[in-house]
């Protein structure tokens, strides 16, 4: 199969691109660095020629008011020129929980780009993924500062990005799915456990304190993103991941 991968060249897609690739398929990923941009619409038809999937790993440059936009304007162009190239089959990757969460408007813009997808004309598949290990250094440095981080006591189920990318790569091989497959790490942890996990690792002698108003994670509340029944369950755990 021929696979387009936009955003093939980003933290998960240029692992779904050798994934795909090593699984016989033939993966292209496609960015504005070779002329496909997702929001003008620039270079898809010709980006999409021959693919008999579309995987749609692009994301929003804000997690502000403006990502619905985003949203609504890149599944809008990727719809329309799938269904003009007969494209068989498309995926994005989105938020275990996302719908649980209606105070961040980020979250509710990925459920809009869910929604459009279902909506469309190109039989889909979405993935739900927890989230990635790799962001963990980034949510810390919303709410620190030198001497101090403060963190919510929110339940999180990390999930590594490969593990993630081997998820994605899976579904896309496959049929659609014509629903969704949610994907999660094998650990549950509170937000600020997680803190004083990475920052032990990193020799990093900051206290961690819980601030339930802290940062963007604030607004999740019970167990909003934490895998449900059904998750297909991730083997790396974030131990052994910050130790390799």
């Amino acid at each position: 199969m021929k696979i387009a991968v936009i955003g093939g060249t980003g933290l998960i897609g240029s692992q779904v691109v050798k994934l795909v690739n090593l699984g016989g398929h033939e993966a292209v990923p496609l960015s504005p660095s070779n002329g496909v941009d997702l929001l003008t619409g620039t270079g898809l038809a010709e980006g999409l020629k021959g693919a008999d999937v579309v995987v749609n790993l692009s994301n929003s440059p804000t997690f502000d008011d403006a990502s619905p936009g985003f949203f609504r304007t890149t599944m809008d162009n990727l719809l329309a020129a799938a269904e003009d190239a007969g494209v068989g089959h498309a995926v994005i990757l989105s938020i275990v929980g996302a719908e649980l969460v209606p105070d961040l408007v980020y979250y509710r813009a990925k459920v809009l780009q869910e929604d459009i997808l279902k909506a469309g004309p190109v039989p889909y598949s979405i993935v739900r993924a927890t989230q990635f290990f790799e962001f963990m250094e980034t949510t810390l440095s919303w709410t620190s500062d030198a001497n101090t981080v403060r963190l919510p006591s929110t339940l999180i189920q990390p999930m590594a990005a490969a593990d993630v990318a081997r998820a994605v790569a899976d579904v896309v091989v496959g049929k659609p799915l014509e629903g969704t497959r949610d994907v999660a790490g094998p650990e549950v942890f509170t937000l600020d456990e997680l803190g004083r996990v990475t920052l032990a690792a990193k020799g990093d002698k900051r206290p961690v304190v819980v601030d339930d108003g802290a940062g963007m994670f604030a607004a999740v509340h019970g167990d909003a993103i934490i895998a449900k029944d059904g998750a297909v369950i991730a083997t790396t755990t974030y131990r052994d991941w910050l130790a390799r």
